[in-house]
């Protein structure tokens, strides 16, 4: 199922809430006590300035804390269950189909965000300058939105259906 963010919460499904739960259980548990470790062996090594292990079990304890600090944020604003959605309507949640101006090939892609990056589709966020475009538009609208480079593109909006996994 989807992962989606509106109005500061995040929708998720159970699963999702249960491997991210688990994530940050073992991250802040047993991940903190064996980077203490590594950072201990490393500093009994000798000169930290040129301690190479010391330095990268460092990098890898900050790399930590921040998955642990965004989890925690995740998992506070977590509601579990379907984020509100009607069929036709683009929002988190939805399989969307699309075609971009000038191109006659259409594209599905999950909106969601990208916790829900096992999902078997493409995964866009909501907050990414096309999901952000689409959000909200019905079957039929188009939306433009701007690209990394500046340029300007245009999709037709073809479906939007409620994301039921596999």
């Amino acid at each position: 199922m989807a992962v989606s963010q509106n109005d500061n919460v995040t929708w998720l499904t159970q699963e999702a809430y249960d491997r991210l739960k688990e994530e940050y259980e073992y991250l802040s548990g047993p991940g903190r006590t064996d980077i203490a470790k590594k950072i201990e062996a490393a500093r009994e090594e000798g000169d930290l300035r040129e301690n190479g292990g010391y330095h990268a079990a460092k990098d890898e304890q900050g790399k930590m804390e921040a998955r642990i600090f965004h989890l925690r944020q995740i998992l506070d604003s977590a509601r579990v269950g379907e984020a509100p959605r009607a069929e036709g309507i683009v929002g988190p949640g939805m399989t969307v189909t699309v075609r971009f101006a000038g191109d006659d090939e259409e594209v599905t892609f999950l909106l969601a965000s990208r916790e829900e990056s096992g999902a078997p589709i493409d995964v866009y966020s909501p907050n990414s300058p096309l999901g952000s475009a689409i959000n909200g538009k019905k079957i039929g609208e188009k939306a433009t939105y701007t690209l990394p480079n500046g340029r300007q593109n245009t999709v037709e909006i073809l479906e939007a259906v409620p994301y039921i996994g596999n």
